[in-house]
């Protein structure tokens, strides 16, 4: 039995179809079980559930589900018999990396629970998601302008499924104890040309239209503390004019390569 927690989010979801299709047991921890709408077969309990890692032999942890409980859900997990655990993470966490972020706060901190509590373990550690595009989808549905911050930030965003290939890996496969996976996607592109992209796969002529840091601020705090939005936004302002971390840990790990954002655009949007 494997747990993956924030099963209903893009990433928990991929792997619990990837899970299934391979004939593993899960269960998936939703705050919403009878909407969770997973695959079938899967057996979704809440968070607080007694019994959630009872017969687990790996769970697949996310930091944004888990919060600041996850020196109990460790706890739990520990007592249950589980031996080794998968994390979910992020890329910001590296040498030299900026220590005052939020966002880094709270993934470095998560990293060390993990590594101080006697179980084995494995971290994912992507860069950009590519679904993070789908914030642009109510501006598309209405106009042909995407408003937002950083035109020029570069990245390589990571399609979903591909972080959720190496999550199965790591939780099937021997070998991945101790290892730190950095994940990118496997090609190079701007916001602006995210934006590019989406309009010529969806028929569209979009334009990118770049706001002041100030405004995309006060949007973001609307959706997350203040702080977490200027993390994010300091994040995006380091990839102006960078070249993006390109990584080959998919295609080591999988056996097939990262897919771009094209990709990922013509799945979700086609």
């Amino acid at each position: 039995m494997i747990v993956i927690t924030d099963a209903t989010g893009n990433i928990g979801r991929a792997l619990a179809g990837r899970l299934v299709a391979a004939g593993r047991p899960v269960r998936a921890v939703s705050r919403d079980p009878e909407r969770a709408a997973l695959p079938s077969g899967v057996e979704v309990m809440p968070l607080a559930s007694d019994g959630l890692f009872e017969g687990a032999s790996k769970p697949f942890l996310h930091v944004q589900a888990t919060g600041d409980g996850i020196a109990t859900v460790l706890d739990r997990a520990r007592a249950a018999g589980v031996r080794h655990v998968v994390l979910l993470s992020s890329g910001l966490i590296q040498e030299g990396a900026d220590g005052t972020n939020p966002i880094h706060i709270a993934h470095a901190a998560a990293e060390q629970l993990v590594r101080a509590s006697g179980l084995e373990w494995t971290f994912l550690r992507p860069t950009v998601f590519s679904a993070n595009a789908l914030q642009w989808a109510p501006q598309i549905r209405v106009g042909d302008t995407v408003r937002g911050p950083f035109a020029d930030a570069a990245s390589a965003p990571i399609h979903e499924d591909d972080i959720a290939a190496v999550a199965e890996r790591a939780l099937l496969d021997t070998g991945h104890h101790g290892a730190v996976h950095r994940l990118t996607g496997s090609e190079a592109t701007t916001t602006r040309g995210q934006v590019t992209t989406l309009g010529r796969v969806l028929g569209l002529n979009l334009r990118y239209v770049e706001m002041p840091a100030e405004e995309a601020e006060s949007a973001l705090s609307a959706h997350m503390p203040q702080q977490v939005a200027r993390g994010v936004l300091k994040s995006f302002a380091a990839m102006v004019g960078s070249q993006p971390e390109i990584t080959a840990t998919v295609q080591n790990v999988t056996g097939h390569p990262a897919r771009t954002f094209t990709a990922w655009a013509e799945a979700r949007c086609v």
